[in-house]
């Protein structure tokens, strides 16, 4: 009895030996790909080279711009994602189904896509962008506020996924009680549910942040590429590659490497993460 106990045993830890080794080695290709692809990025580019680069008037401009429209992205993202997430996740109406799958259109459909649809909504037969340059004198396509636009069409949509998530997994009890106490639901909601949920609106608004960062499809088709007005990082590196400045593009994709990083790094060590 004693050996066939050993024997099984035996057989299951070269089982579990065997499934760690093929888990590990199909988990490790992914990370060696990142690690590897950024290894090959740092060694491409000088450090002369990259700090010429760096301090180039367009190349700063379009740093500022990146997190300037980043971030107003990001606010607005969360503006709308918190109502909105919350309305999703605690009540039942009709076509609830279908705002859910609208909500999760700009991340499916492809990036260039997103920005075409734009220009025709403002710029096609409905001439939005002409209407509001006669009434207001501002116009939105090819603008910065096209790059913010842009941004926030899909960053807003990982906000909501985000908060989506919070507020499913916070229990409702407590603003229950807080009506029963005389509350109305918007003081429920403002006093109760959104003090709960800080943790998962930081972690939206980062993700919601890095989503913007890395945004260039919508923004090159429906703000364009213009240097020292609508250019961001992401279209930076575009700009470098078409003139055939390699080195410089490597060295902006380094340096949004390192922003979204620095961002990542700052929901991990806040603990964040954890909705």
């Amino acid at each position: 009895m004693t050996n066939a106990n050993s024997k099984q045993n035996r057989t299951h830890q070269a089982s579990d030996l065997l499934f760690f080794v093929v888990m590990g080695a199909l988990s490790f290709s992914f990370v060696a790909l990142i690690v590897l692809m950024l290894a090959a990025d740092i060694n491409f580019v000088s450090l002369a080279d990259f700090q010429s680069i760096i301090k180039r008037r367009e190349i700063q401009f379009s740093f500022v711009f990146t997190i300037v429209t980043c971030t107003l992205a990001t606010v607005w993202s969360l503006v709308v994602a918190t109502p909105l997430a919350y309305l999703l996740s605690r009540y039942r109406f009709p076509g609830r189904w279908c705002i859910e799958a609208v909500v999760d259109i700009p991340i499916v459909l492809p990036p260039l896509v997103l920005g075409l649809s734009l220009l025709i909504l403002f710029n096609g037969n409905w001439q939005i962008d002409a209407w509001l340059r006669e009434r207001i004198g501002i116009g939105v396509g090819f603008s910065w506020l096209a790059v913010v636009i842009a941004q926030f069409a899909v960053s807003c949509a990982f906000a909501v996924r985000t908060m989506r998530i919070t507020f499913d997994q916070m229990n409702p009890r407590a603003e229950e009680v807080a009506r029963t106490l005389g509350c109305s639901r918007a003081q429920a909601f403002l006093k109760v549910a959104l003090p709960q949920s800080s943790r998962g609106i930081v972690a939206a608004g980062t993700i919601a942040w890095s989503r913007a960062l890395g945004e260039f499809g919508p923004i090159m088709v429906f703000a364009g590429t213009t240097r020292m007005k609508t250019e961001v990082l992401s279209t930076s590196v575009f700009l470098e590659l078409s003139v055939g400045e390699l080195n410089a593009a490597v060295a902006i994709s380094l340096i949004m490497v390192a922003m979204a990083a620095v961002v990542l790094l700052i929901l991990r060590l806040s603990g964040m993460d954890r909705v």
